[in-house]
C-alpha cells in the first residue's frame, strides 16, 4: 500500500498568487509556515519553523486567492509532488510543493489583530474580508 498525504496547519507568508494554465483552469500558489517545538538536551524548549509550497487548482483557487492573505491561518490538505526543471545555464532545478485538495481557512482575525498590524483586517476594501456575519440560516438555499 502507499500513501502520499499531506496535512498542514500554518500562516500563509505571503499573499496568494493567482494564474490560469494555457487550458484556462485558474492556480494559486502560496506559502505556508508551520512551527515546530521541542526540547533540547538541556531542557531548554527550541522553537523551528518551516516553510512549505503550497499550489491550488479550479475554483478553489479564486477562493483562496480572494479571502487569504499573508498571515491568514489555513488548514491544508493535499498530497506531496517534486518538479524539476532545466534553469539557464543548464544547471538543474527541483521543487517540492503540496498539491492541495482542501483548503480549510483558519480562525477569523480579531480588530486588535488588525489594529496591531497582524493579520487581515475584516472590514478591509482589499477583497480580502470576510463575509458580513448577519448571515440568516434561513436564508441559505440548502
Amino acid at each position: 500500500m502507499y500513501l502520499n498525504r499531506a496535512i498542514l496547519a500554518g500562516n500563509l507568508t505571503r499573499d496568494p498568487e493567482l494564474r490560469a494554465l494555457p487550458s484556462g483552469q485558474k492556480v494559486a500558489s502560496f506559502s505556508l509556515a508551520t512551527n515546530r517545538f521541542w526540547k533540547d538536551k538541556a531542557g531548554n524548549r527550541q522553537q523551528g519553523t518551516d516553510y512549505h509550497n503550497v499550489v491550488v487548482f479550479g475554483p478553489q483557487a479564486e477562493t483562496v486567492s480572494k479571502y487569504l492573505a499573508k498571515g491568514s491561518q489555513a488548514l491544508i490538505e493535499g498530497r506531496m509532488q517534486t518538479r524539476s526543471w532545466e534553469a539557464p545555464g543548464g544547471e538543474k532545478k527541483y521543487r517540492t510543493e503540496v498539491i492541495a485538495d482542501r483548503v480549510q481557512f483558519g480562525e477569523r482575525p480579531t480588530s486588535s489583530a488588525s489594529s496591531s498590524g497582524g493579520g487581515v483586517d475584516a472590514n478591509s476594501t482589499d477583497g480580502k474580508g470576510y463575509p458580513d456575519d448577519d448571515l440568516n440560516p434561513e436564508d441559505i438555499p440548502f
